[in-house]
């Protein structure tokens, strides 16, 4: 009877993760200014807009950066001598060539003044590139809000290796023609594959399955998970920029002008909420982070699944309201490892996702042309020497290196060593006992 009265009133403790909800676990402690510290990129309680960035080369001496801005991302000021609405951006651009020594290219910025425009929800601002054919190339991007003086940073790396990988591909939203900056596609959107080049007779679509399974724990020095199985089938269709494309089922698609190489642009069907997780068969799955196999196997079969889910997490916490605190944390961790992490695989699979959902948002955030390190505060340690205290700040680091992938550029994998100490066991410990797992803060939420 209790255990009924109990599930009762958990009501509707599994509900939809919505991306709104706030990172209970994200606060982090105000230190001195770290200029190359780049965490703000994975903590949206610390980035206030996140522009869409797609790099298309257009010919073997030139390329376009698209970026786009959504309405609801800018700040818009009356304050200005025409009395209307203007946002201030400010995008400065510096291209590497990693093939060359990492040598610097170009250098330019651009004075954006955006004015509001009531009917538009997005902005969209292409901008030249000079390339050479046959070369790898980053941009380092640094956008600012002149307003509120807020800077965001990313690195977007493309090259000019063939005309026929993903670079030389844009994707629009069939009906409104707009340009789409993520390959993950809602169920039943219809796009148009657009090809920069001469236009081709054909293209093939290739179908894989998804990968199954999650990371290994960091802790574990096992060799890495690659993709290298053959497409489940491949259909060709005669080429058109208006032909209507839509993905039917969960799976990658790969869109390539030749049936013979794996090379082209990739979309992804990642099934009907992502990125969010709506049903508890979905909210199960990453579970595997803090339960074994078994556990998670009877819960999915459990003919009640979404009872089993409220079960296991009343038992971490101890009761409903704790219990809830730990599903709106985990989850909302989830979600955004999706939206940051996909790459041909849900970003929650990913090696960085496992790391962001079980650590939270990283500390320390460094980024490389070869891949980023991710540094966890410990606990501070305070000394002292004739009457004067000293505080020193101490890290572990995940260091993550970027992998050649034919399918996406979002691929990380982590640089695992025997001498790396993770504390997984007490993470995974803390999160069955209800504590969300923070080096320097192990006492409780």
């Amino acid at each position: 009877m209790h255990n009924k009265l109990k599930r009762r009133a958990l009501g509707t403790l599994t509900v939809i993760v919505v991306l709104a909800v706030a990172l209970a676990s994200c606060k982090t402690k105000k230190a001195a200014v770290d200029t190359k510290d780049l965490s703000y990129l994975y903590n949206p309680t610390r980035s206030s807009f996140n522009p869409g960035i797609n790099v298309t080369v257009q010919s073997e001496e030139s390329a376009t950066l698209a970026v786009r801005f959504f309405s609801n991302d800018l700040f818009f000021s009356e304050a200005n001598p025409e009395g209307v609405p203007t946002a201030g951006i400010i995008i400065s651009m510096k291209l590497y060539n990693i093939d060359q020594a990492r040598s610097l290219v170009d250098t330019v910025s651009y004075n954006l003044n955006i004015i509001r425009d009531a009917n538009r929800r997005e902005y969209f601002y292409n901008f030249p590139l000079k390339v050479e054919s046959g070369m790898k190339y980053l941009i380092e991007l640094k956008i600012l809000d002149k307003l509120r003086l807020i800077v965001t940073q990313n690195f977007v790396p493309f090259n000019t290796l063939s005309p026929l990988n993903k670079y030389n591909f844009t994707i629009q939203g069939y009906f409104n023609m707009n340009q789409l900056f993520s390959p993950v596609l809602r169920v039943n959107e219809y796009i148009r594959l657009l090809y920069s080049g001469q236009k081709p007779d054909s293209i093939y679509i290739s179908y894989f399955k998804l990968l199954s399974g999650a990371p290994d724990p960091p802790s574990m020095m096992l060799p890495q998970k690659t993709f290298d199985y053959e497409p489940d089938r491949v259909v060709a269709l005669a080429y058109s920029d208006t032909l209507p494309i839509m993905l039917p089922r969960k799976g990658i698609y790969l869109c390539s002008l030749d049936s013979n190489i794996r090379d082209g642009y990739a979309l992804f069907n990642f099934g009907e909420s992502y990125p969010n997780m709506t049903k508890p068969e979905e909210m199960i799955d990453p579970l595997i982070y803090i339960a074994p196999q078994l556990e998670i196997d009877q819960m999915k079969s459990n003919l009640k699944p979404k009872l089993a889910l409220d079960d296991f997490w009343i038992k971490c916490g101890g009761n409903i309201e704790k219990a809830r605190e730990l599903i709106r944390i985990y989850y909302t961790r989830v979600v955004y490892s999706n939206l940051y992490f996909t790459s041909f695989t849900e970003g929650w699979k990913t090696e960085r996702g496992m790391i962001y959902i079980i650590y939270g948002p990283p500390d320390k955030v460094y980024k490389n042309p070869e891949g980023e390190a991710w540094g966890y505060r410990k606990p501070t340690v305070k000394s002292s020497w004739g009457g004067r205290y000293k505080v020193k700040e101490d890290y572990i680091f995940f260091n993550f290196k970027q992998r050649d992938n034919a399918f996406s550029d979002n691929d990380f994998y982590l640089s695992r060593s025997e001498t790396l100490i993770t504390y997984w066991d007490q993470a995974v410990l803390s999160w069955r006992k209800g504590i969300v797992f923070r080096l320097d803060n192990p006492g409780g939420i």
